[in-house]
């Protein structure tokens, strides 16, 4: 038998918690994950996750919304249904029912995958049709993924570190052009667009959150991103960015209305490119759960994968029951996660129940929609880079002084770089390929599974010594 040998002593976290949980634990100990914070730090952390999550929940229904020519109040509407559907997709992954959910603290919400094709369905299908048959297809879709799931955990085994590594890495990346575009506005179209005014604010919001981060400790360093927003919004009182015209519009209370926009309609067309949708949410979802998994000190398995999956799958096909749309994976509050290092799943389920509060709401809805996109800009950066810096970690443990996992690396990071670098390259494709062409996660995660593929699975290495590549030359 292998000599025992005594645990070492745990390290803490700022939230009190086994820095390493994965040690063998003493009877009645709690992995920080499921562990239930006071009622104070419950709320102020998953409020928290909703700032970050705001405005990607609510951009997909906005662009919908006006794509299919909706009124001002009907767009409003289907944003408050938006946050409604993500808080039960939320509670589905946090809490969790027999093998749905991961159980993780992971955020679920709209996404962004499916706004193309929903216009060009919208386009297609005329006004008076447009959300009727999106809707069919995103339900078809949702049990699509739900039926796939058990299955399409299976290639777990595909994603060891320089695969999971470099397509984190890509979440991040990923990512930042949309806090850079927040950072500047929000609105392309505007005039002040990019103006000094509103870079200055998420110049400023970022450092006050660094130097909150740095100063504070305890609880109050944990909720820095908060503060920072808040901090961001006071701000901009007297510059005039913030608006406060939709609070005064507001209805105290607004239930959802169940397919408020007509019944489903079922189109095959509609049909077969949202389950595109979901294939490429379900990736970037593998991707996301063992991002988090690692942050969390859970590495998924196979089976928590297929949970998650399921938790997409039946939160994307019960959404549009509500007028809500394909529920996936928010990188960005997986970010939060690593940023704060509070990882219990039950904060997360409290953003769930914030985000129903607002779907209710509208009038709360849109008090947390005062936050200038400029201040989310500039936290957003921090969150989004931070998902990059994960992956660049779980790169480091990759095997890199192999020169077949450096191109594995360097070939994917650049296919999915190409969507961010150069928007238009794949302009000339089908519509169907560039669902998946223009987004650099699911591009960059086919690419890197297929080269780990050829490399490290498909025939016997014959060279037992590690391979490396030459070292750059410096510049000077």
């Amino acid at each position: 038998m292998p000599e025992s040998r005594p645990a070492p002593e745990p390290t803490k976290t700022e939230d009190g918690t086994d820095a390493r949980p994965d040690t063998p634990a003493r009877p009645g100990d709690t992995h920080p994950v499921d562990q239930m914070l006071p009622p104070l730090k419950l709320f102020s952390a998953g409020l928290q996750h909703v700032a970050a999550m705001y405005a990607g929940v609510v951009a997909p229904p906005l662009v919908v919304g006006i794509g299919v020519g909706l009124s001002t109040a009907d767009i409003a509407f289907l944003m408050s249904a938006s946050l409604f559907t993500s808080g039960i997709a939320t509670l589905l992954q946090t809490l969790g029912f027999w093998k749905v959910g991961a159980r993780l603290p992971f955020v679920n919400g709209v996404s962004f995958a499916g706004v193309a094709p929903m216009l060009a369905i919208a386009k297609a299908e005329g006004p008076d049709d447009a959300l009727p048959v999106i809707y069919g297809a995103v339900i078809v879709a949702g049990v699509f993924g739900f039926l796939l799931a058990p299955f399409f955990c299976k290639l777990i085994r595909f994603f060891p570190p320089v695969v999971t590594g470099t397509v984190i890495t890509l979440i991040g990346v990923s990512l930042l052009p949309v806090a850079f575009n927040w950072a500047q506005g929000g609105n392309a179209q505007a005039p002040d667009y990019g103006s000094l005014t509103y870079i200055g604010l998420a110049t400023a919001t970022l450092l006050i959150t660094v130097v909150l981060r740095r100063v504070l400790t305890g609880f109050l360093k944990q909720i820095s991103i908060l503060l920072g927003l808040v901090a961001g919004t006071l701000l901009s009182l007297p510059l005039g960015v913030a608006d406060f015209s939709a609070v005064g519009d507001a209805d105290v209370i607004g239930l959802p209305t169940p397919f408020h926009f007509g019944a489903p309609q079922f189109a095959a067309a509609a049909i077969i490119s949202m389950c595109i949708v979901m294939l490429v949410s379900m990736t970037e979802s593998t991707a996301d759960v063992l991002a988090l998994g690692e942050i969390v000190e859970r590495p998924a398995d196979e089976k928590t994968l297929a949970a998650a999956l399921r938790a997409d799958g039946l939160g994307t096909a019960l959404s549009p029951l509500f007028n809500g749309f394909a529920a996936s994976a928010f990188a960005q509050n997986v970010g939060l996660v690593a940023i704060t290092k509070v990882r219990s799943r039950f904060v997360v389920a409290a953003a769930g129940g914030i985000l129903l509060l607002l779907g209710l709401c509208p009038l709360l809805a849109s008090v947390v929609a005062l936050i200038p996109q400029p201040v989310l800009g500039g936290v957003g950066i921090a969150l989004f880079g931070t998902v990059a810096a994960s992956g660049i970690q779980t790169l480091a443990g990759a095997a890199l002084e192999r020169g077949d996992n450096v191109l594995i690396v360097a070939i994917s990071l650049g296919a999915g770089i190409i969507p961010i670098a150069a928007p238009d390259f794949y302009h000339a494709f089908p519509e169907g390929a560039r669902i998946v062409l223009d987004s650099g996660i699911s591009t960059g995660c086919v690419v890197a599974v297929l080269l780990n593929l050829a490399f490290n699975h498909l025939g016997r290495r014959t060279d037992p010594a590690p391979e490396t590549l030459p070292a750059p030359a410096a510049h000077h």
